[in-house]
């Protein structure tokens, strides 16, 4: 991580809406986020820290206020809204995550942990090391944890399945399909610094063999001769939607497509959008405002 003084963004909101507002940080900056809540006042923090120009953050501030100005829309309680920068030390970023990334457990198949943590994993599970870094994607997020959750379940014993992670942010999803067994297994970000991270913490995991790339969903072709027999697209809504027959020419036609990263209030124009094109839900699930599923084609 760079030795530079780092930027602490942050956006004061009602914990109702404290997810939503770290996908917009996200969105703006391309960094993880870290959510403090405060006891007293009832209120969250969510905070992004960013090695940027003081010039980069002031012109991310207002791409990211444009867009907080539409989330009364979404029917979310957002509280104040309230955004503030300041400069820290690198090694107060490095505390904060510390005390905010904590193990995670995946039912019995996976145990993600970051390096500096001692918890033991339970017998026959496999171990994913994740530091988040200037990333996102660390499995705390209740869209992440579905998808990994899905990738476990759809995992067949004694059978070759291929992945495919749409979206991949830290890579985590990709490591844990190449730790499940899935071979080939490929993934790709049309963020540099995400796809970078992503092919290096494959490579601390012992999973070089995953293909990683920079790449934007809606610039591939529409058709495509490789198939996959599990997707994973955890997206914006409107990238899911419009970029849809991209995505569902991918996917063996017995294959599963896991989507997330989903308001529960556009959950159902995107499910629909995927039932035109001949496909049916066969799982969700809803946590806080975010809702998630997993889609096979109608046969």
């Amino acid at each position: 991580m760079s030795k530079k003084i780092l930027h602490c963004i942050s956006v004061t909101t009602h914990p109702e809406a404290e997810e939503a507002i770290g996908e917009a940080l996200y969105r703006q900056f391309g960094v993880g986020s870290v959510v403090w809540h405060n006891l007293e006042s009832g209120e969250s923090t969510v905070s992004v820290y960013v090695d940027l120009t003081p010039e980069g953050v002031t012109k991310k501030r207002r791409g990211l206020r444009t867009e907080l100005k539409a989330f009364s829309s979404y029917g979310l309680k957002t509280g104040s809204l309230k955004i503030t920068a300041r400069r820290v030390k690198p090694e107060d970023w490095e505390e904060s995550w510390k005390r905010h990334f904590k193990p995670i457990e995946v039912g019995n198949d996976l145990l993600i942990k970051p390096s500096w943590s001692k918890r033991k994993p339970r017998a026959g599970a496999k171990v994913i090391i994740l530091d988040p870094g200037l990333s996102f994607g660390t499995g705390q997020h209740p869209t992440t944890s579905y998808c990994l959750e899905q990738l476990a379940a759809a995992r067949i014993r004694d059978q070759r399945q291929s992945f495919l992670d749409i979206g991949t942010g830290t890579g985590v999803l990709a490591i844990a399909a190449a730790k499940l067994g899935y071979d080939p297994v490929r993934g790709f970000d049309f963020d540099p610094v995400a796809a970078r991270i992503a092919k290096e913490n494959s490579v601390l995991n012992d999973c070089s063999q995953i293909e990683h790339g920079e790449q934007d969903l809606m610039t591939l072709p529409v058709r495509s001769k490789q198939k996959f027999d599990v997707i994973c697209a955890n997206l914006m809504y409107d990238i899911l939607i419009f970029g849809r027959k991209r995505i569902i020419n991918r996917l063996h036609k017995k294959g599963r497509l896991i989507l997330a990263g989903i308001l529960t209030t556009q959950f159902k124009q995107v499910t629909d959008s995927y039932r035109e094109v001949g496909m049916r839900l066969v799982k969700s699930n809803g946590e806080g405002e975010w809702t998630s599923g997993t889609l096979e084609f109608n046969v």
